[in-house]
């Protein structure tokens, strides 16, 4: 069986969120299964990746999008050295950029893409068995293959597209068709929702299933869905929910090259406290203290305005009993406040940006991990905290409630109600006097390293989906 996985995002390649995570790794593992033959295809970004590895051209055309002819390459990684065949998608001007979000043609530049990649295949007589679209960028594809005549060579390839965040749709105004190829126009419905072409939207009238990255988010999207509740309530005998998992390979605390102190189950508590001492010692926080953490974009999905208020009245209501580390980026506002309260707080530390070595020392030797997020598809943070003997204090909400259960119900985490600064403090508050009695603390750090969140399982599962 092969399946060609379409994204926008790719870990090591090209990283936003959690998608290129996925898509990182989940081809990798559904290649150890015997019989499947998982790629991936993505945009080319000028990128660290690009220049350190050494590519072939494998295709080299044009496609018309409106009145301008675009020259399309295709290059192919030539060792394989992420696990999986990995294809980029070269257009001049769209496609050759430094990053993957944050353009204002950004229509011109998806549909570009998806073009792009089925001009490619059908040019080349290549067959997949299976097109997994992830998120909106490659939401047009299951339409084009079967209403674009221009396609029909791939016409009746099983499609697969995977929501990993509702909140993005990427909705554009129609006179954006005369740029997509021709299509039969009696189908105009299925582009169509509420006066929009919705690429999400049609990805999930057109594929012949889709999922989401975890159970609990595939339940709250029939209710919160950015105005497509009723769409997915329509077409729910083909929604499924699949959880993500994360790569065990790269986050080993035994191995991860990117530690300056490596553990395993049996020392974690030793070797734990001497990275965070290391940490508290960069950041200028006091290592006896508990230390919280934040890692993250800076969006209201994400709960991070709420960021600025937890700090200020957390270390106010503790008198100061405990650190906070934050590493991320994005709203200014909220940027321009943590800065602020960094001049303020000796016990709080900021660092902007995404930075992937941090973010890996900062699990390992944070005994908190805060995500307060008012969304969570999936959330592949707290499961590397967890893996890390970090342990998550969580909102209650979609992936979230899937993998983090409270310690009040027998489960290794802390969760809370509602996205607000009350419960967000009420929390901490249970962290801190966990923190303070020492065989639970460890116990806790214990049970969490315990957790198994590999791919092989979520793998197992999308190549039984593939299978129906």
């Amino acid at each position: 069986m092969t399946v060609f996985h379409l994204s926008t995002e790719c870990y090591p390649v090209a990283k936003v969120g959690g998608l290129a995570d996925v898509v990182g790794a989940l081809p990798k593992y559904q290649n150890k299964i015997k019989g499947v033959e998982a790629k991936v295809v993505m945009p080319w970004y000028n990128k660290a990746f690009i220049y350190d590895h050494e590519f072939d051209v494998v295709f080299d055309g044009f496609i018309h999008q409106g009145p301008n002819m675009l020259q399309v390459q295709v290059m192919k990684e030539k060792t394989d050295v992420l696990g999986f065949e990995l294809y980029m998608v070269k257009i001049p001007g769209l496609l050759d950029r430094e990053n993957p979000y944050g353009y204002q043609d950004e229509s011109f530049q998806f549909l570009a893409f998806q073009q792009g990649i089925l001009h490619w295949l059908t040019a080349m007589q290549i067959r997949p068995d299976v097109l997994h679209c992830h998120d909106y960028h490659t939401g047009l594809v299951p339409f084009m293959i079967e209403y674009c005549p221009e396609f029909e060579f791939l016409k009746g390839v099983k499609t697969i597209g995977t929501i990993h965040n509702g909140e993005y749709q990427g909705m554009m105004n129609w006179n954006m068709v005369d740029y997509m190829p021709d299509f039969d126009s009696w189908k105009w419905g299925l582009l169509d929702w509420k006066g929009y072409i919705n690429p999400l939207a049609c990805m999930i009238k057109c594929s012949h299933a889709f999922t989401t990255v975890s159970a609990g988010y595939l339940e709250e999207l029939f209710i919160s869905f950015k105005g497509l509740e009723s769409l997915v309530r329509q077409e729910f005998g083909k929604a499924y929910g699949i959880i993500n998992g994360i790569d065990t390979e790269v986050w080993d605390p035994e191995t991860d090259p990117m530690l300056d102190y490596n553990f395993s189950i049996k020392n974690a508590v030793e070797q734990k406290k001497k990275g965070k001492l290391k940490l508290c010692k960069e950041y200028g926080l006091n290592p006896e203290l508990p230390l919280f953490a934040f890692i993250g974009r800076f969006a209201t999905e994400k709960g991070a305005d709420l960021l600025p208020d937890v700090v200020w009245r957390s270390i106010k209501q503790s008198y100061g009993a405990l650190n906070i580390i934050i590493l991320g980026s994005g709203n200014t506002y909220i940027e321009n406040k943590l800065k602020e309260y960094e001049y303020i707080y000796s016990n709080f530390a900021l660092d902007l940006g995404y930075k992937e070595h941090l973010s890996h020392k900062i699990y390992a030797s944070a005994d908190f991990l805060l995500m307060p997020s008012r969304v969570e598809p999936c959330g592949l943070n707290q499961m590397y905290s967890m893996r890390y003997g970090t342990i998550p204090v969580v909102r209650y909400t979609g992936g979230l409630r899937d993998t983090v259960a409270d310690i009040s119900t027998g489960g290794a985490g802390l969760n809370f109600t509602y996205a607000g600064v009350d419960d967000v403090i009420h929390a901490m508050n249970r962290a801190i006097s966990i923190y303070n009695q020492k065989e639970v603390m460890q116990n806790l750090i214990y049970a969490n390293m315990k957790f198994d969140f590999a791919w092989e399982k979520s793998a197992e599962k999308y190549l039984d989906l593939y299978r129906k």
